[in-house]
């Protein structure tokens, strides 16, 4: 059997339809992507939590455009008036992905979709490219297949302790191995601050994009930092506490000099209005401007501190209300829909889990241990060159710029 389930219409449309039977309620569509509602009334497009759908329900007489969306009232008979009813998810299989949705039959006796209807199912985000992935189930499902029973080195585990060491496994291939990096385009408001993302476990680079779409990289900065505490001090510099015996804490004045400082001052560019350095203001020139420019700071894209305090990042002054891109990485735990592996990857992720148990285990010889532990390192090895997707001819054009001759 083929690995491919879903039809083309399936995956590249979204959409799959069903003809409507008198006497039947209940309508299967097979996706990979299990359906869901928001909540028990949300089949309503009127319910507040309909947005929470991850999928939309239309009917049509004859299975041609325009579909109508399916309100429960209005497909209920050919003439478009009646008592129609609502439907919902009576039965999920993840085994062999599918999900029947049952129509309730109408008040006036008919059924909630007339007969000969078709019903079309649409998903709103289909997964489009997920055949490159294996499930954390299917992982689970198989490592016990494979690596597990009798003449095998493990004869028994259970299904929580494979289930804990993918997890564990998934996490740390996530950091440096996996193609885990998510990114969120955001606009820098005046308080020159952002919200770290939810899923958030380290960033990767922070970009601002200019009126054509180009990325500048913002380079994080250790000419200033964000104070865990900011205790308010008397006169004698002890901080003040408050009747719970907790010291008051006040605003940063580091932050706030920050915020309204001027780049130029550190980074040396200049423009039209302050190109000669030797005028009357001389004695204000440039960080590095006057004795030889510093790497680290000489750049005009602006700089960015975490602020771990609010949880936020924090950028100076000259990028307020500039679109930005920020490229994180997350664990790969954080959602459903993130627990999923790359398939160049699951050999790399059946060893680790193989060289957990064993190792974990008591009586377990060393050298079997140290077999699996060459194992693991083998096949994550091969898992990063497979998953760093060079290519031979995209490489042959950058190399290519290597034979310019430079001038003088």
């Amino acid at each position: 059997m083929g690995l491919i389930t879903e039809t083309n219409e399936q995956y590249y449309v979204g959409t799959q339809s069903r003809i409507s039977v008198t006497g039947t309620n209940d309508y299967t569509f097979t996706f990979n992507e299990m359906l869901s509602l928001g909540s028990t009334t949300s089949w309503d497009p009127l319910d507040p939590d309909y947005v929470l759908n991850n999928f939309i329900v239309e009917t049509s007489p004859n299975g041609l455009d325009p579909y109508t969306l399916y309100d429960g009232i209005n497909n209920s008979i050919s003439t478009g008036s009646g008592s129609g009813g609502s439907f919902a998810i009576s039965s999920i299989s993840e085994s062999t992905p599918s999900s029947t949705l049952t129509f309730t039959p109408s008040t006036t006796g008919s059924d909630a979709i007339q007969a000969g209807y078709y019903i079309r199912v649409t998903l709103k985000n289909p997964n489009h490219g997920d055949y490159a992935y294996v499930s954390l189930n299917d992982i689970v499902n198989n490592f016990l297949i494979g690596y597990v029973g009798k003449d095998k080195l493990i004869l028994s585990a259970k299904r929580t302790d494979i289930i804990f060491h993918a997890k564990r496994g998934l996490q740390e291939f996530s950091y440096d191995t996996l193609k885990s990096m998510k990114s969120q385009e955001l606009t820098i408001p005046p308080s020159l601050s952002v919200i770290i993302p939810q899923d958030y476990v380290n960033y990767v680079k922070c970009s601002w994009i200019d009126g054509v779409g180009v990325k500048h990289i913002i380079y994080p900065t250790t000419l200033t930092s964000n104070p865990m505490e900011k205790p308010i001090q008397d006169d004698n510099g002890v901080p003040i506490q408050d009747h719970h015996g907790q010291n008051i804490q006040g605003t940063s004045i580091t932050e706030e000099d920050w915020e309204k400082m001027n780049t130029l001052n550190l980074s040396g560019e200049l423009d039209s209005f302050n190109a000669n350095i030797y005028d009357w203001t001389w004695w204000k020139t440039a960080y590095g401007r006057r004795y030889g420019l510093d790497p680290s700071i000489s750049q005009s894209n602006g700089w960015f501190t975490i602020n771990e305090r609010e949880g936020k990042f924090s950028f100076s002054s000259d990028l307020a209300g500039k679109l930005i891109i920020l490229d994180y990485i997350s664990d790969g735990l954080s959602y459903d829909g993130d627990t999923k592996i790359p398939k160049m990857a699951e050999e790399a992720l059946y060893m680790h889990i193989a060289y957990s148990i064993l190792a974990g285990r008591r009586n377990v010889p060393e050298y079997v241990v140290q077999r699996f532990k060459k194992d693991r390192r083998a096949a994550l090895r091969n898992a990063k060159i497979r998953l760093s997707n060079m290519k031979l001819g995209e490489m042959t054009q950058i190399m290519r710029g290597k034979s310019k001759f430079i001038k003088n």
